[in-house]
């Protein structure tokens, strides 16, 4: 085996997001609490408090199952295998359906946990890109040249982790062709539908449009709960049942406290109250930070998100954006993630989803750093 690959923005993140002062490292809007969830439903937290602590159904209680296949076209219970976070999800499903020497196609810029796997289990990459020029579109003639006979599986992340770029229908179409003609496999991180900035409507899903769509989900994201490591997939009942045994060696079971709270948080009475919230969060601080890169002249910019709680800056430092944000986490106390991570230099991915006393002072003091280094801070 070769030498092993870590992840480097978890590790990162693993790190030193405890110890900031201002964490704008997370993709996701500020956590709920537990009072929060609970506040217009005591009964919920009666029945949350008396709830025996022995093992879940392995797969995932029936009832979160059931809520879960809610949210995909033409799912039912036995489509769904609920998991410990999407990062158990894209694991597991990576490991059930490739082997050492499969062809893989990975859009870029991506959450480079699936590229990490691929590295660390002998796979075949290659790669297609959004692009900033395009306002983060997809290259489709790219993947349509890294995408061959012999590919395996193609790994999307929509709504885009870093970008927040949605694709278009047209788009999604596009990818669903390209993966058919070559009989492979579409992997969708769908973990930030829910968290729309711009519409009402939710994303699509890739789920329904095509019989070889694995769509991996979690509560993490649009619904503010990354504390209860609450994921799934979605697919077609024999690759969950596949999927489901690797499970086993894995993690066993998500925890019964989580599934129970998972199944509250889906619930028709109180998963449209938690996406309200998080769009709250998004659509109320990206406002924020675009006045913030308005002050900053011309040095910052972005491509506005369509979705999630993030914004990935450019920049136009002679610097790279890892001693970048090592000088901001050093000196300033502020944790971003840098381009380096997702494969693009001189950007940095910054989370906006965050309440006002937590965001604006986070984001001066990155302009204090960013005036600093233009006035000849970096020698």
């Amino acid at each position: 085996m070769g030498e092993f690959q870590p992840f480097a923005m978890e590790r990162y993140m693993s790190r030193f997001e405890q110890t900031v002062e201002f964490n704008l490292s997370e993709s996701g809007v500020h956590p709920v609490a537990l009072a929060e969830l609970v506040a217009e439903h005591p009964d919920a937290l009666d029945e949350v408090v008396r709830t025996p602590l022995g093992y879940p159904h392995v797969n995932g209680t029936p009832e979160l199952r059931e809520r879960i296949a809610a949210l995909y076209d033409g799912a039912g219970i036995d489509n769904v295998l609920v998991t410990v976070g999407a990062i158990e999800a894209n694991y597991i499903t990576m490991r059930t359906l490739l082997a050492p020497g499969d062809a893989i196609v990975i859009m870029m810029p991506n959450y480079m946990q699936i590229w990490g796997i691929a590295q660390n289990h002998a796979l075949r990459v290659k790669t297609f890109h959004l692009r900033e020029r395009d306002r983060w579109a997809p290259d489709l003639a790219e993947l349509e040249d890294a995408v061959s006979a012999d590919t395996k599986l193609i790994a999307v992340c929509n709504p885009n982790n870093p970008t927040g770029r949605v694709m278009t229908q047209d788009e999604m179409d596009a990818v669903v062709r390209v993966a058919a003609r070559a009989g492979a496999w579409i992997l969708a991180d769908e973990v930030y539908r829910g968290a729309e900035r711009v519409q009402e409507e939710e994303c699509a899903s890739f789920y329904g449009r095509y019989d070889k769509v694995v769509a991996v989900g979690s509560l993490s994201k649009a619904y503010g709960l990354p504390g209860l490591r609450l994921g799934w997939v979605v697919a077609p009942a024999p690759v969950v049942q596949d999927v489901w045994a690797r499970h086993e060696y894995m993690t066993l079971a998500a925890t019964m406290l989580s599934n129970k709270i998972a199944a509250l948080a889906l619930s028709p009475r109180v998963r449209p109250g938690l996406i309200r919230r998080t769009r709250r969060y998004i659509r109320e601080g990206f406002p924020r930070l675009q006045r913030w890169i308005e002050s900053q002249e011309g040095s910052v910019r972005v491509v506005a998100p369509d979705a999630a709680a993030i914004a990935f800056l450019g920049y136009d430092l002679e610097m790279g954006s890892m001693d970048f944000v090592e000088r901001l986490r050093r000196d300033h106390s502020v944790l971003v993630v840098p381009g380096e991570h997702f494969g693009v230099e001189r950007f940095v991915r910054v989370s906006f989803g965050l309440p006002h006393d937590i965001l604006v002072p986070a984001l001066e003091r990155i302009g204090t750093l960013f005036a600093a280094l233009g006035r000849g801070g970096a020698c």
